[in-house]
Parts: structure tokens; C-alpha cells; sequence
């Protein structure tokens, strides 16, 4: 008997503007979201793989007792001044045209793994939140606890999803505004004078047993006149920073993952490297280049310090600029960045 041929269809949320010429939307192979054409589902083998083989670094993982470090306090969520404030993982407050978002909100410890780094303040303190961004719905970055919280505090809240995160929105708030997107496709929900869209990622999607690539994943670009804000959500290194440069043109601020790569052989297709992280930006064209996806959770095999400390040697060879390594909680100016 021959194998049935796959069942293919391209998805996008009919209601939005999709801007790139000649694009169809996102690939759907057997009902599960692909990267780009291709399909890639995990080989879960892997998995057993890293727990049962040694890490070269151990004693240097066991011995490294960096943190990043902290500024508290809460002044920043009532400032006025447009900024960006990472709070660790890939949580950032950003606020551009006086509109505040917060991007894959992570506010405490997950299941099994304690935060290894606390806030710069209670995450009930975070008010005068506009928007939630959510690249993905792995736990690390579409939490439910803190969606509740978050949307507890902020009576008008709405989501910008990727397409399909509805089901697991509505597990978090019965009541949370949402809008999903497809790749290219900008939202049309945000008032004041910037864009959003979403735009490519090369990751996947798993949270039970059955739902393997149901939900998609990307980052986000936020375009003022004056700037081009790029935030990359969970990505491995593919194809699709040159297509997003190409699209938008060169990226005035990169808020990039660059941890949790190691072994390579269960996280090349997953995750970022710093190497990978400064090629992409590079590609990108990017002004400044602020890291996240490091050091607040335990979730890989290199040393904490490492991402950093390999990210401040590129930096002195000069095959990048703009690098900016901000404390948790520390405002970054927008003002500065143009």
C-alpha cells in the first residue's frame, strides 16, 4: 500500500492585512503548523538522550553562581517616558507611543523549576498594561497563573496572539480580549501611531499529549515612524531573518534570546546561541541588541554567566554594535535608542 499523501492547507486570520506580496499564510501539514514549508516535530529521544549523557561543563554549571542583576522598585510602571524593562526571561515591559505591552509574561516559577532571579516588584504592582504579547505557547511563555494576574490588575486588557492560542487565552481569562495572527499579518487592534505584526519564528508547539504543532508561534515587529522594534520570541537560526528584514528593513532595537542552547543536539532547532543570536541581528541590520532568555531559569546545560560573557566578547570584536545588557528592572530609554 502506497502512504496516503500528506494533507496540506495555508491559514491566516482572514480579517487581518497580510503584507507580504504573495504570501499565502502559514502551512498546515496533517493539521500541524509547520516552520516555514517544513515540518519539524522534536525527536523526543533527545530528550532521554541529555538526561542520560554527562555535561562537559558540569563542575563550571555547578561552580557558576551568576544572576542577573536586580534594580527594585516600581517607578516604571507609572512613568511617562516611552522604555523598555526586561523583568527577566522573556518578559519585557515596553511602552512605545505612551502604550504599554508586556511580552510573554512570566511572573513566577514553573512547574519544577524555581526562578532563579526574583522582580524588580510584586507582579501585582504591574499595572497600566495595554497590551499582552504572546510569541508562543510553550509554559515558559504563555503562563496561565500570570495572564491572571496580569489581567486582575489591568481591567483593559487585550491580547495579541499567534493564531489558534485562543483556546489556551480563554483557560487563563474567560474575558480577555484577543486577536490572533498568522506570519505577516498586522493587527489591527492597537489605536495610536504605531503598527504590530507578526512575523516568523523557527520553533514548535507542545503542551499536552495530542495538541503537537497546533498552536503557532513567531515574534513580533512594532513599527513607529520613528523606530522598528523587533522581539524575537523562542527561535533557532533558519531562513526567516533574512525574509524579515526584507520585509521591514533594518531593526532600530533586537531583543534577542541567547539562552539555553545547550546540547546543541536538543536545542539547535529550539533556541538561539549567542554566535547565532549576533548573526541574526547582523542580518537584521539592528541598532541596538538587548538580550533575554537567560539566567532566570535553569534550563540547559551551559553555564549561567555564559550567554553573556560570550555575548561581551563578540562585542569587542566588533562584529557587533549596540549591545546592551540591561539589570532587571533597569528602564531603558527609547529617547536613547533612536
Amino acid at each position: 500500500m502506497q502512504n496516503k499523501a500528506p494533507r496540506v492547507r495555508h491559514v491566516n486570520n482572514p480579517k487581518l492585512e497580510t503584507i507580504k506580496p504573495g504570501y499565502k499564510g502559514n502551512k498546515l501539514v496533517n493539521n500541524q503548523f509547520a516552520n516555514g514549508d517544513e515540518l519539524y516535530i522534536p525527536d523526543f529521544s533527545n530528550v532521554i538522550r541529555w538526561k542520560l549523557s554527562p555535561n562537559p561543563q558540569k563542575e563550571e554549571k555547578k561552580a557558576d553562581e551568576f544572576t542577573p542583576p536586580v534594580v527594585k522598585g516600581n517607578s516604571f510602571i507609572h512613568a511617562p517616558e516611552d522604555m523598555i524593562v526586561w523583568l527577566g526571561h522573556a518578559t519585557f515591559l515596553i511602552r512605545i507611543k505612551g502604550i504599554t505591552f508586556l511580552t510573554d509574561p512570566l511572573l513566577y516559577d514553573l512547574p519544577l523549576i524555581k526562578r532563579r532571579v526574583g522582580l524588580p516588584c510584586e507582579p501585582e504592582e504591574l499595572t497600566n498594561i495595554d497590551f499582552i504579547l504572546l510569541s508562543h505557547a510553550h509554559r515558559d511563555h504563555l503562563d496561565t497563573r500570570s495572564i491572571k494576574t496580569v489581567c486582575r490588575n489591568n481591567p483593559h486588557l487585550k491580547t495579541l496572539a499567534p493564531l489558534q492560542a485562543g483556546p489556551l487565552i480563554r483557560s487563563a481569562s474567560k474575558h480577555l480580549p484577543y486577536q490572533e495572527a498568522g506570519w505577516y499579518q498586522r493587527y489591527d487592534i492597537v489605536p495610536g501611531e504605531l503598527e504590530i505584526y507578526f512575523v516568523p519564528a523557527s520553533h514548535w508547539h507542545r503542551r499536552g499529549l495530542l495538541d503537537m504543532n497546533k498552536v503557532l508561534w513567531g515574534g513580533f515587529v512594532i513599527k513607529t515612524k520613528e523606530q522598528t522594534l523587533y522581539f524575537a520570541g523562542d527561535t533557532g537560526f533558519n531562513g526567516h531573518f533574512e525574509e524579515i528584514a526584507d520585509v521591514f528593513g533594518p531593526m532600530d532595537i533586537c531583543l534577542m534570546p541567547v539562552g539555553a542552547y545547550k546540547p546543541s543536539f536538543l536545542m539547535q532547532k529550539s533556541h538561539l546561541n549567542p554566535h547565532e543570536a549576533v548573526r541574526a541581528y547582523n542580518i537584521l541590520r539592528g541598532g541596538t541588541f538587548i538580550p533575554m532568555h537567560y539566567g532566570t531559569f535553569d534550563l540547559s546545560d551551559e553555564p549561567a554567566s555564559e550567554p553573556v560573557r560570550l555575548l561581551e566578547q563578540i562585542a569587542a570584536t566588533g562584529l557587533m554594535s549596540g549591545l546592551k545588557i540591561p539589570a532587571i528592572g533597569e528602564p531603558v530609554m527609547l529617547r536613547n535608542l533612536a
